[in-house]
Parts: C-alpha cells; structure tokens; sequence
C-alpha cells in the first residue's frame, strides 16, 4: 500500500481530533493544483484528480505529462536565470500549485539563501500545505488570493512582509493565465502587474497555444476544460499582449522547450508545439 499523503494525513489526523478541515472539499471534481500534483509524480491528489488527468493522458497520448513537465522545467530555468544572471532576489510565483520538487525558494536559495520568495494560489489546500512545510523559513511566506485580483496579492500582508515592492521583483505565472476565461482578461493582469512593477522588474509566463499543434483546437480545449475544469488555449498575438510594455528577454516568447533549453530538456516532443514561454523586463 502506498505511504498516504500529506493531504490524506491531514484530514485523518483533523479526524482523529474531531476537528473540521481548514477548507472546503469538494471531491465531486478535480482540482488543477492536485491533477497537475498527479501529473508531476506527486501523492497529494485523489481519485476524482487522477482519474481526470488519466483521461486526457489516455485520450492525447500521455500529452498531459508531456505540457505539465514542459511547464516545470520552463519555470525552474526561468529561476535559475533569475537569481543567477538577472540578479533578482525577490519573486512572486502566482498560481504555485502544491509543493514538489525543486520549487522555486530552493532553486533561488542555491544561489543566495536570503532571496525572498512568495507563493500565491486560491486553493485553500495549496495554502495549508505550503505553510505547514514552510513554517520555519523566513525568507518564504504563502498567501491566498485570486490571480485575478493582481492588487490583492501585492497588497498582501504575506506579499509585503516579504517583498520590497519599490525594489524589483519578478513575477512567475507557470501555466496560470490560461486557467482564466476571456471575461477575466488575462491581459488586463498582466498589464496591472506591470503597472506595479518597479523599473528592473520581470515578468515569466507559460501558456497554452492554439494555432500551431494540429490537434490544439476547440475540441481539445473543451476536453481539458471538462475534465479540469478550465484550460483554454490562445494565439501567439494574444499571449504577446501580456508583455505590453516589457523587453523581452532572449530568445523571446518561444516554444517552453525553446525557452534557454538545458539538458535534459527535450528541444522537440509530440506536444512541443502546444505551450509557450516568455520573460519579460520593466525598462
């Protein structure tokens, strides 16, 4: 039998103690942060998430795996170049999803132990893991609040305490901002973020696109938004307006695996062509 999960753990251990879960549970229907936590080789999910994330693997030949590894590996890179050649200490990672390996404060605490690091997520779960396993650290901090609401997160006590807003900063959004539907305006975040950011500042994305990968059309997105809940696809002209007024740094808004590719970062896959990456600077 498989060692249970912190999350299995914790509401056992509430359960024990009589006591109600710090959330809201819904099992009826997978949550993102715990399917894309099945997707990485991760335990903190459960049936109704496996199942959702086995669907889309089983339906599009393992490409679920495929975009969410993609993803990860754009993003540790993106840190890595960062800390160590953009000499950014500051970071905020929206829409951080649950614990794994090689998160963002330990690639950036290799490269100076005092960068500041903070992760925001709606999901309550993703808030009670991330404070539980970061409760010593004081150069990290974990706060609750809806990428749609930029000025809620940077107006944060867990933002504040933490980032010196007036100094740069760089904003991480891994595969977040195409969990928003149009209403939403994705553009409309990023470009309050922006208008926030101190000169200096950075701004990282990845994103799903829909007009190079054969299959990347309405039937797919519809497949992943039914059994994820949302996901939608957009075209290159729409993900570049997320850099409006940024200097893109080299090679520019790429292919994720194209995005300063080390090993073993695969330069081709079967969905290669399906998710984008970019960073971008605050003249």
């Amino acid at each position: 039998m498989a060692e249970p999960s912190w999350l299995e753990k914790k509401i056992a251990e509430n359960a024990q103690a009589g006591e109600s879960q710090p959330w809201t549970l819904d099992l009826s229907k997978p949550s993102v942060a715990r399917v894309y936590d099945y997707l990485l080789g991760g335990h903190n999910y459960f049936e109704v998430d496996r199942a959702a994330a086995d669907a889309l693997n089983a339906k599009y030949d393992n490409g679920a795996t495929e975009v969410c590894v993609t993803n990860r590996r754009a993003l540790q890179r993106a840190v890595r170049y960062l800390a160590a050649e953009a000499g950014i200490r500051q970071f905020i990672d929206i829409g951080s999803g649950l614990p794994t390996q090689e998160n963002v404060h330990e690639i950036a605490h290799q490269l100076d132990p005092t960068a500041r690091v903070v992760y925001v997520d709606k999901d309550p779960i993703v808030l009670a893991h991330g404070r539980a396993l970061l409760a010593d650290n004081r150069t990290t901090s974990v706060a609750q609040a809806d990428a749609t609401d930029p000025d809620s997160i940077l107006d944060s006590p867990d933002t504040t305490d933490l980032v010196d807003l007036d100094k740069p900063w760089a904003v991480l959004m891994a595969s977040v901002l195409h969990h928003l539907t149009d209403s939403e305006d994705p553009a409309g975040v990023t470009r309050r973020l922006i208008e926030r950011m101190p000169s200096g500042s950075y701004l990282f994305t990845v994103n799903l696109l829909r007009e190079d990968h054969p299959q990347a059309d309405a039937q797919l997105e519809a497949e992943v938004v039914s059994q994820v809940g949302s996901g939608y696809m957009r075209t290159w002209d729409q993900l570049r307006a997320y850099y409006e007024g940024l200097e893109m740094v080299e090679p520019g808004l790429v292919y994720a695996n194209e995005w300063r590719p080390t090993d073993p970062t695969k330069a081709e896959g079967p969905w290669a062509t399906v998710l984008v990456a970019g960073l971008g600077k605050k003249p």
